[in-house]
């Protein structure tokens, strides 16, 4: 029998009662209210008697710990301790990205959740609170096993974000995710930028097509193939030869010179009345941007610098894709490393590819689109063939 008691010169009451192993313990409860001091009592006394008749499991001791907290909580702030299962909570963190990301962003966001809630079956009802760093881990080493293991650490990052998100809103006190490491990736290739002839082949294998001025621009504006894909005649003033758009990773606004060659390319294309049309239609039809880095690898492995995707290799964790040196992105490299050949300093440089770097933000906020014409001017032009 638990009961409550006082001792003289000690502010809070005490709560005698029996521990699992039948000793009778006299321990303090940390508050002076005699009616949280009755709850927090009873609480121990039930999973005290729960432990003596072994059948206290870690759920059950959960449930006795939450549902003790919420009737104290509920009695000092006169509402219930914010709570939710993994399940509700990751459908209100999905609504919420569903607004603030990209739709391609999003996607990938739902399919980890998904596949986070298959693997904890009905556990994914439980409370939040329940989820445990094994858990997570766990879940690690499945997607490594099953998919591959870049599939394995863009889960932690995902549920990383989640469970932070969670703690954000008092939901729990710290996140599970955290201490979860992703995986090392073995036998994948570095990204490097392309060399003067590669791109000159690259724009060989686009012809015609809009993919010509969609690698122009990122040569020479260092903008990611998310971004190039959706601007608009809008975003040009041929007048003063700029592009002004806002990075969809960063929101970053950008107004950047338009290099001669990528002034001369868009010359060449039919515009029409409508400022809102796309500059590139058939890229901006696509949802996914993913899609557009699938059919950017095609060019590659027509001009001969990429090879056709097999089936995937390896067994168990190292099973992978094999993953090329160039990608779309190596074309943003490529930028970098061409200003950098041409004498434009690191400050310019940065600010031309959009770099994000405080020191230079707070350093060189004088930086004016005529310093950035001049670096730009400096690059060489790609489009003419080299005999």
């Amino acid at each position: 029998m638990a009961s409550i008691h006082r001792q003289k010169g000690k502010p809070f009451w005490f709560c005698a009662f029996t521990d699992p192993e039948g000793k009778r313990r006299f321990k303090s409860t940390g508050t002076a209210e005699k009616k949280e001091a009755e709850k927090i009592c009873a609480g121990w006394a039930r999973t005290a008697e729960l432990g003596r008749s072994k059948k206290l499991t870690a759920d059950r001791a959960r449930y006795i710990i939450t549902d003790t907290v919420d009737d104290l909580f509920r009695a000092s702030n006169a509402e219930a301790l914010p709570r939710a299962t993994l399940r509700g909570w990751c459908e209100t963190w999905l609504s919420r990205k569903k607004i603030e990301t990209e739709p391609s962003t999003f996607i990938r966001y739902n399919r980890v959740t998904d596949q986070f809630i298959a693997h904890l079956g009905p556990r994914a009802e439980k409370d939040l609170d329940s989820i445990r760093t094994a858990d997570i881990a766990d879940f690690r080493d499945h997607l490594a096993n099953t998919l591959s293991r870049s599939s394995a650490n863009l889960a932690v990052v995902v549920l990383r974000m989640l469970f932070t998100a969670a703690t954000r809103e008092g939901l729990l006190t710290s996140s599970p995710a955290s201490p979860v490491d992703k995986l090392k990736l073995r036998g994948q290739s570095k990204r490097r930028p392309f060399t003067m002839a590669e791109l000159r082949r690259v724009l060989d294998a686009c012809g015609n097509t809009e993919w010509r001025g969609m690698v122009l621009f990122a040569i020479y504006t260092g903008a990611r193939l998310g971004d190039i894909a959706h601007l608009t005649w809008r975003a040009l003033n041929m007048e003063r030869a700029e592009v002004a758009f806002a990075t969809r990773k960063t929101g970053r606004r950008m107004v950047l010179p338009l290099a001669r060659p990528l002034r001369d390319y868009l010359t060449t294309l039919p515009a029409g009345d409508d400022a809102n049309a796309p500059l590139f239609p058939h890229a901006a039809s696509v949802k996914l941007t993913g899609t557009l880095s699938n059919q950017f690898r095609e060019i590659l492995v027509e001009a001969g610098l990429a090879t056709a995707r097999g089936p995937w290799e390896g067994k168990g964790q190292d099973k992978a894709r094999p993953v090329s040196e160039l990608c779309f992105h190596s074309l943003r490299h490529s930028a970098t490393t061409m200003l950098k050949s041409a004498g434009v300093s690191d400050a310019l440089a940065r600010e031309i590819i959009g770099h994000e770097s405080e020191v230079i933000n707070r350093s060189y906020t004088h930086l004016s689109t005529d310093d950035l014409r001049v670096a730009v001017d400096k690059l060489p032009d790609i489009t003419v063939s080299k005999k």
